[in-house]
């Protein structure tokens, strides 16, 4: 990519989630950084060889860091490439995608990691770091190579979708990732317990078989005992329940080295917009209760819950175009992921420093990454948005090349204008416009 012509950005309200700040200023993106920033910068003079915005007051902030991110690539896709991926992800203001290891072959091996990681450059608009399995083939029978893995450029391990069920496995496999300073993502559902949706009276009245919170809160509270005995670094991803919220806020009270995810779906809705059967709202976990969804919330506002992610999971649609009990599970969110958090900051939960830390600052710190920052010398990694304008979600446009989007006919508000990825503008909301005209 040869090197852009410095940029600046005027007038522009500036959220930095490092200084947990929020005002008006000018920014300006040389050489792939931010070179300079703050409310009196261009008092005086424009650069003369840089491309002036003047962005009327729209909001310029870290570009977002979404930490669990299923692509098909490789082996499945037509689900979805690392190229689609990212072009869903600039539209919706994600710079760097943390992928998933659950392809085909699965990546447990440093010759997979390394395909990802040049498929990644000759291919994504965003950044792409990829996480490995913690055991072989997904199994749960075996650790992988993790040293081996991380030195390739893993930057985590993970079952992905699924938990490891053998403790003494993971308990190893913890013990290993301490030694070597690496981080462990736990899925929290204790896999001998299955249902299709949240037990309770909406699946009873669907007649559905119910997935109860006790098969995320067995497996939240072994995850941080065994944190607690190992003293590794755990991440907890995706959590759906106020029990979990509630054993994670306690277990960070004692100093364990654990976080927590959530995604904006499950902050967004609950177990009654399945509706009549929405299998596109069918996600694992599922969507619980009302009390749980403000109890995730809750714990987004105080610290509790560190990342909001989109929990992108795409899925074709004979997987989904089937009643709802043989549906697949998942949801897309790359292109939704904003404008739903964005709900968060105007009903008052958190400021929107905070919300944007949940976004970028905090996966990027998870996951030793260079984004999430608004201050000089940061990588030029941006999202420039238009916080009230309102849209309506339409999955058959959506730039995924699944479409099963969880806020699908929802109106949302929050439009991103334009996403900055290493000094280059990567997404133009009017290019896009103009470009998809008939």
């Amino acid at each position: 990519m040869t090197q852009a012509r410095p940029i600046a950005f005027l007038n522009a309200t500036l959220v930095d989630p490092e200084k947990e700040s929020e005002d008006t200023g000018a920014l300006l993106i040389k050489d792939g950084l931010i070179a300079d920033q703050g409310p009196r910068l261009f008092s005086d003079a424009l650069p003369p060889d840089a491309v002036v915005l003047d962005t009327q007051g729209l909001i310029l902030a870290p570009g977002l860091v979404d930490s669990r991110v299923f692509t098909g690539e490789p082996g499945s896709e037509h689900r979805e490439t690392l190229s689609s991926a990212s072009e869903a992800a600039v539209s919706g203001g994600v710079t760097a995608m943390v992928v998933m290891p659950n392809t085909e072959p699965v990546i447990d091996d440093v010759a997979l990691v390394d395909f990802l990681l040049r498929r990644a450059r000759d291919t994504a608009k965003t950044y792409v770091y990829p996480m490995a399995a913690l055991t072989k083939g997904l199994k749960g029978e075996s650790m992988t190579e993790m040293g081996l893995l991380a030195e390739a450029g893993a930057v985590g391990f993970t079952q992905g979708l699924g938990a490891v069920a053998n403790a003494q496995i993971l308990r190893r496999a913890m013990t290993y990732a301490r030694d070597f300073d690496l981080l462990v993502e736990t899925f929290p559902a204790e896999p001998t317990m299955t249902g299709q949706m949240n037990a309770g009276e909406m699946a009873t009245r669907l007649g559905l078989s119910g997935l109860p919170v006790a098969a995320e809160a067995i497996a939240v509270d072994r995850d941080l005992r065994l944190a607690e005995l190992t003293g590794a670094r755990v991440h907890i991803s995706p959590i759906s329940c106020a029990e979990s919220v509630q054993a994670i806020a306690r277990a960070k009270k004692k100093g364990l080295p654990v976080t927590c995810a959530t995604t904006a779906a499950h902050l967004g809705l609950n177990e009654h917009d399945i509706g009549t059967y929405l299998t596109f709202r069918k996600l694992m976990p599922p969507l619980r209760s009302e009390m749980d969804r403000l109890a995730l919330i809750e714990g987004v506002a105080d610290g509790t819950v560190d990342i909001i992610t989109s929990g992108h999971d795409p899925q074709p649609p004979e997987n989904k175009r089937l009643p709802f009990a043989q549906a697949a599970f998942g949801g897309t969110g790359l292109e939704t992921l904003l404008a739903a958090s964005l709900s968060l900051a105007r009903n008052g939960s958190v400021s929107l420093p905070a919300l944007f830390a949940r976004l970028t600052l905090n996966p990027a710190r998870l996951f030793r990454l260079p984004g999430g920052r608004l201050t000089k010398g940061a990588p030029a990694d941006l999202v420039l948005f238009d916080a009230d304008k309102p849209w309506v979600v339409n999955r058959d446009i959506s730039l995924s090349r699944s479409k099963n989007e969880p806020f699908d006919g929802q109106r949302l508000q929050g439009r991103v204008i334009k996403t900055i990825v290493g000094g280059h503008i990567v997404y133009d909301a009017l290019d896009h416009a103009r470009a998809t005209l008939p």
